[in-house]
């Protein structure tokens, strides 16, 4: 099991998963932009990291969700719902640093892209 989750979206899937986190007695992680400092997502969280002076388009940074994930100790991140629950370079990245992705691997998530193959 998971000991400390980074939840790498906001808004009501944020808080549907810090509230699961908490349930199953694992901490969370809530990322934000400033334009989101004072949302509900970032209050329910157990942590809270600023993604910098970047507007929304900070929630899409691959390399900076990973790299926040590892500096507040995170196993696992959790992508929601969107585009990055869709990215396997996110997905990659997770697994080059040591990070559990939390969805598919990066085949699928590859396979799953590729609207032919899928």
């Amino acid at each position: 099991m998971f000991k400390k989750i980074l939840i790498a979206n906001r808004g009501e899937i944020a808080v549907r998963i810090v509230r699961a986190c908490a349930e199953m007695g694992i901490k969370s992680v809530a990322v934000y932009a400033e334009t989101d400092r004072y949302a509900l997502h970032v209050k329910k969280a157990d942590e809270a990291y600023s993604l910098g002076p970047e507007s929304v388009a900070g929630y899409l940074n691959a390399h900076r969700l990973v790299n926040l994930a590892i500096a507040a100790g995170c196993d696992a991140l959790h992508p929601g719902y969107g585009f990055l629950s869709e990215s396997p370079e996110l997905a990659r990245i997770c697994q080059r640093r040591g990070i559990r992705f939390i969805g598919p691997g990066t085949d699928v998530i590859r396979r799953m892209g590729d609207k032919i193959e899928a």
